[in-house]
């Protein structure tokens, strides 16, 4: 009976490590997809949309070359802060097109963890709760722009 006992306790404990780690695999999987997702051609299209590239733009509070606002930056360092990190970025930073696309990609990784495509050039224009109505234009503006 012991004997019986071990031996199903030792298969229990067995599938159990077998399904842990199958689902720290499929975990480890899916963040390596999420990081090795190139936002870059979408970043470059937002950028000729919104700036032509110039990292001095400036349009009412949005300035930069992806034209940030202040409430994005908050938005930003609301997430850093949540994420425990002591990073954060400033106004200034929206002038840097390194930082800029960093901020982007940020947003990008806790709003739209699916990587959507649509969702993160509408979201761009039209904040987290867009239209797509009203985010028609330029969402086919940054289309026609995608290399």
């Amino acid at each position: 009976m012991i004997q019986i006992v071990r031996k199903a306790s030792l298969v229990i404990l067995t599938l159990a490590m077998c399904c842990t780690t199958a689902l720290a695999g499929g975990n480890a999987t899916k963040s390596k997809k999420a990081e090795a997702f190139n936002w870059n051609p979408i970043m470059d299209a937002i950028i000729q949309v919104e700036s032509e590239g110039n990292p001095n733009a400036v349009s009412g509070n949005s300035v930069g070359v992806m034209q940030i606002t202040p409430i994005l930056v908050k938005e930003c360092n609301d997430i850093l802060k949540k994420q425990k990190s002591k990073k954060r970025f400033e106004m200034n930073d929206r002038y840097s097109v390194a930082k800029s696309k960093e901020m982007f990609l940020l947003i990008q990784s806790y709003h739209n963890p699916t990587n959507s495509i649509e969702k993160a050039i509408r979201s761009w224009n039209g904040g987290m709760k867009y239209s797509v109505r009203a985010t028609n234009r330029y969402f086919k503006k940054v289309m026609s722009k995608m290399k």
